[in-house]
């Protein structure tokens, strides 16, 4: 059994700022529930022109209730009060030179009760390359470091010009809910005597459901959890590709410092630092 969502989006952003924006969108004020995030791994194939980029993010985020109904917190991991905290594989393959990037993003934890496996295609409508673009020569600053064109001035460093040029992304999110195996491995357990006392009353409510019902239900409550995040996914994007705009990568950095600290501290993230205009 498995749920299926998929989304379009045009970026009014030429591919090098829009794949370099994809690499430094955390933190950001639409996504305040990435507390970390760590490259784990990078190869750049020189006669393909890829490189491929494996990160880890750290996510806090509070479960649905209709969740927390459905399964006893031991099993989530989370607090009294739905609180919880996963870790999030990350994997991109960016080609420079044909116009492309693919990424693929899922859950470590929980898969075994649901398995989210996001996807998205960047694309660029051209597929020619500016002919004084250098690809991936040397390291200076924050973009070279992260593989892409320096297509700036150099105060800034990576300023977006206002070119006309898009970008085109094609997301899609597929769940897959494994909960009858996983409660198969539990009642086994219950019968040693290896589980809390909550879980056997869990286990009984369960099976008055019936494997498949609940699969059901535990991809549908994903779904919609997932469909209410594009929206917020996009609007981070979009944050990180004005300031970059207006004032390079400089003002990027700047900005996920403040965003970091802001979320660090507890303190709501203030119209300016969402848009890079004051309050009006």
């Amino acid at each position: 059994m498995v749920k299926f969502y998929s989304s379009s989006e045009t970026y009014p952003y030429p591919f090098p700022a829009v794949t370099l924006a994809y690499f430094l969108r955390y933190p950001n004020p639409y996504s305040t529930h990435v507390v970390s995030t760590d490259t784990i791994a990078r190869h750049y194939d020189p006669e393909l022109q890829r490189l491929t980029t494996i990160r880890l993010h750290l996510k806090r985020s509070k479960l649905p209730a209709a969740v927390l109904k459905l399964l006893p917190r031991s099993v989530l991991g989370a607090s009294t009060g739905g609180d919880t905290q996963s870790y999030i594989l990350e994997k991109s393959v960016v080609d420079v030179k044909e116009g492309w990037m693919d990424t693929e993003s899922r859950n470590l934890e929980w898969t075994g009760v649901l398995s989210v496996v996001e996807r998205q295609k960047f694309t660029r409508p051209s597929a020619l390359v500016p002919e004084d673009a250098k690809v991936w020569q040397g390291v200076e600053g924050e973009a070279r470091r992260h593989g892409f064109i320096n297509f700036g001035g150099s105060g800034t460093g990576a300023k977006v010009e206002d070119s006309g040029d898009t970008t085109d992304v094609d997301s899609s999110v597929t769940l897959h809910s494994h909960i009858g195996e996983t409660w198969k491995k539990k009642r086994e357990a219950a019968r040693e005597g290896a589980v809390d006392d909550e879980q056997p009353q869990k286990m009984g409510f369960l099976r008055s459901w019936g494997t498949q019902a609940l699969q059901r239900n535990i991809e549908k409550i994903g779904l919609t959890r997932a469909q209410r995040s594009q929206p917020n996914a996009r609007e981070g994007m979009k944050v990180v590709l004005e300031r970059m705009r207006e004032g390079g990568l400089v003002a990027v950095l700047e900005g996920m410092r403040q965003d970091r600290d802001a979320i660090l501290a507890g303190r709501p993230i203030p119209l300016k630092a969402r848009t890079g205009h004051d309050d009006e």
